[in-house]
């Protein structure tokens, strides 16, 4: 199942994702926090992809080899103390399902040229952060599609294999497991609501019909947020009335309060997934208003050895708002730190070079004057710095852009209400 959530880090997006459904997993599409000591245990990196264990994963772990040990010792009462190994092996197995699902996603990405993060297992399934947006409807489609698809695909494996063991038995009862579990994460990730594979399948088929992806994200993020209602009152309801398999009568007050906790924690992952879905589809809409040409500020060329006072005075003149530190055939070399002018008490700017003040120019800190939307964050998280020189493609000084500009255009277009 899949969950699409962006953070801003100093307003930039980057990404970050939120977790996925019972079991299932999915690609979170944008930008996400990076792994760091906070991803969890690196467990590998299949097909170049790091592949995490969050540490949340080992309460749900737990959880699960309780349960399931709880289930055996009724199936299997024979088994004893060692039904909690089985568990074990159980929960095991299951993420690993959960890995097959998130792997699938990948492997489409990677086959359609879209650079995956990482891989991260947690506590309510997994989730593949894709660090970029599909072209077309189609390969959203089939993006999305792949995750359930593998999963179907294991569940019928599991279930040859249970045919093909005595019932019963430890393998047999384990297989049984399997194939249930797996079969459920299938369907549950095929509803078709945001953040789940089938809302993005949903999203693909409006987004082709209306020629809009936004229309698609739309669409998709209500009907999650339905679902979402739908599963907080709905599955306490099913237990209750003994839809699921159980007679009304043997359920306990500690199964309903169970219930209601495990419906409200999925609604809850649900609906904060669609509303991030939603508003981060309305963010990117108005991302390529971000461009470097109409942020960036006017800017005077100053040789190093010029007084602060002299370099501010000349721009003041010029209306300019920078100054670009440049050699003595006119090729800049450095721009001079806004912040490191403020910290210059003004008696004393006659007396400071600029080139005291100036950070030296590398090649990621040069910015084509026409990049704009995703490539120019891109491009100025790829080097940080406070300021970047802006030059024209006949390579001509334009300016200097500010990232605190960026930043405060940035956090205008999520404010801003989507069209």
């Amino acid at each position: 199942m899949e969950d699409s959530g962006e953070s801003g880090e100093r307003g930039r997006p980057q990404s970050g994702a939120t977790g996925k459904g019972p079991g299932g997993g999915g690609p979170v599409k944008g930008k996400q926090p990076r792994s760091g000591p906070g991803g969890g245990i690196l467990m590998g990196r299949p097909f170049g992809v790091p592949v995490y264990v969050a540490p949340s994963w080992f309460l749900v772990a737990a959880l699960i080899t309780w349960v399931f040990g709880g289930q055996l010792d009724r199936v299997l009462p024979e088994l004893g103390a060692a039904r909690y190994l089985v568990s074990l092996f159980f929960a095991v197995a299951f993420y690993a399902s959960v890995l097959v699902h998130e792997l699938a996603h990948t492997v489409a990405a990677l086959r359609f040229r879209l650079p995956v993060r990482r891989i991260q297992l947690q506590f309510f399934g997994g989730v593949s952060e894709i660090e970029k947006e599909t072209e077309t409807p189609g390969r959203e489609f089939v993006l999305a599609f792949v995750g359930p698809l593998l999963s179907l695909v294991l569940s019928g494996v599991f279930y040859l294999g249970m045919k093909a063991v005595e019932p019963g038995t430890v393998p047999g009862v384990l297989l049984a497991g399997l194939m249930i579990s797996n079969l459920i994460v299938a369907g549950f990730n095929l509803l078709p609501g945001l953040p789940l594979d089938g809302g993005r399948m949903l999203r693909a088929v409006v987004w082709k019909i209306t020629g809009k992806p936004m229309s698609g994200t739309i669409a998709a993020a209500w009907v999650g947020r339905a679902l979402a209602v739908t599963v907080l009152i709905g599955l306490p309801l099913l237990t209750q009335t003994g839809a699921l398999g159980n007679s009304p009568d043997e359920v306990s007050g500690m199964d309903t309060v169970t219930d209601a906790l495990l419906a409200a924690i999925l609604a809850a992952i649900i609906w904060t997934g669609a509303g991030n879905s939603l508003r981060m589809a309305r963010l990117r809409e108005h991302l390529p208003e971000l461009r470097a040409r109409t942020l960036t500020r006017r800017a005077v060329p100053v040789e190093s050895t010029t007084p602060l006072s002299e370099a501010l005075r000349r721009a003041n003149e010029a209306g300019a708002r920078a100054l670009v530190v440049v050699d003595g055939h006119g090729d800049p070399t450095a721009l001079v730190r806004e912040a490191a002018i403020v910290g210059v008490p003004e008696h004393r700017r006659p007396w400071v070079a600029v080139s005291g003040l100036a950070q030296d120019l590398t090649d990621g800190m040069h910015v084509p004057a026409e990049l704009a939307g995703e490539p120019l964050l891109d491009l100025l998280r790829a080097t940080p710095a406070t300021e970047y020189l802006v030059v024209e493609e006949t390579g001509e000084i334009y300016g200097v852009l500010s990232a605190a500009d960026v930043e405060k255009a940035f956090v205008a277009a999520m404010a801003r209400p989507g069209s």
